[in-house]
């Protein structure tokens, strides 16, 4: 679990009511039973993993095929990843939305691949001969250290490497295993050289974290960049040039032999399209609006001219 981005492990973890409120929001393309193996002759099965951002990206997915005409079965809220990937390996599932860099790590614990390009050809090399990923988005999923936007402006903040001279007055907000992680603490200081005044154990990219910072209890903190607290409290999300957490693009995982040419240019240009801002604000229409997944995944197809 070392090298596995705290994004994909906690965010699983949601209450029944979640799950079953966004399987009930995803009403236009949900339907199916996960249980069913073995792939659909002439069909495309969309499946996603039980937490609202995953449902919502299998939505978008399902719902730009069926426009190009592809038919479409789904299977949303299967569960984890270890249950997704092999319902995908064995075709009972032909796409599942994914995140590269967790995806790599899940196969190998040793990867230290970080970037998006590095992660996807570990990806090319670990996946089954029936397995592929098609082209990553811009849009991902992964920790991030944010500032609020009056620190920000007063201290000239954009970058990681812009805390170096405000660090050892500040205190960093995260969860308890920030503090020992190389994606944390080790590796904000091996290589940006931050040390910070203290640290703050918080929860993991939830309601304590937002409320230290938002209250200034910390002036730094780890949330994920598409959460929806960072739209709605003005949050800096601080640019990582050194890659101290590892790319977590959206990228479709796909049973080959089920796919068509013209179900993979659908979901190649559905990734060109979406990126970390346009997912953040679908996701803060999902979580705090409550709008139904399928409205707020059509109306983003529509505005991008996918639909």
């Amino acid at each position: 679990m070392s090298n596995t981005p705290l994004s994909k492990t906690p965010r699983i973890l949601l209450s029944v009511t979640t799950v079953a409120a966004a399987a009930l929001a995803a009403t236009a393309c949900t339907n199916g039973n996960p249980l069913v193996p073995g792939p659909k002759k002439g069909q495309v099965t969309v499946g996603s993993a039980d937490f609202p951002e995953n449902v919502l990206l299998a939505d978008i997915y399902c719902s730009a095929l069926k426009a190009k005409g592809v038919k479409v079965g789904t299977r949303f809220n299967v569960g984890s990843r270890e249950v997704l990937y092999q319902q995908v390996r064995q075709g009972s599932l032909t796409v599942l939305p994914e995140y590269n860099g967790a995806l790599l790590a899940y196969l190998d614990s040793k990867t230290r691949a970080a970037t998006t390009q590095d992660i996807n050809a570990g990806l090319a090399a670990k996946l089954p001969a029936q397995l592929e990923i098609l082209d990553s988005s811009p849009a991902e999923d992964k920790n991030a250290l944010v500032v609020a936007a009056a620190t920000a402006a007063q201290d000239h903040l954009s970058s990681i490497a812009d805390l170096a001279p405000y660090a050892p007055s500040m205190t960093i907000g995260g969860p308890p295993e920030f503090k020992e992680r190389y994606q944390g603490l080790p590796g904000l200081k091996d290589k940006y050289g931050l040390t910070f005044k203290d640290f703050a154990s918080l929860d993991t990219s939830g309601p304590i974290t937002v409320k230290a910072l938002a209250g200034d209890t910390v002036q730094v903190a780890t949330l994920f960049t598409t959460d929806p607290s960072i739209t709605s409290h003005n949050f800096k999300v601080l640019a990582d040039p050194q890659q101290v957490f590892t790319a977590q693009n959206v990228t479709p995982l796909a049973y080959r032999a089920s796919m068509t040419p013209v179900a993979t240019a659908t979901l190649n240009a559905v990734s060109a399209k979406l990126g970390t801002e346009a997912l953040a604000a679908m996701m803060e229409q999902v979580m705090n609006q409550k709008k139904d997944i399928d409205v707020v995944a059509d109306a983003w197809l529509k505005g991008v001219g996918l639909l």
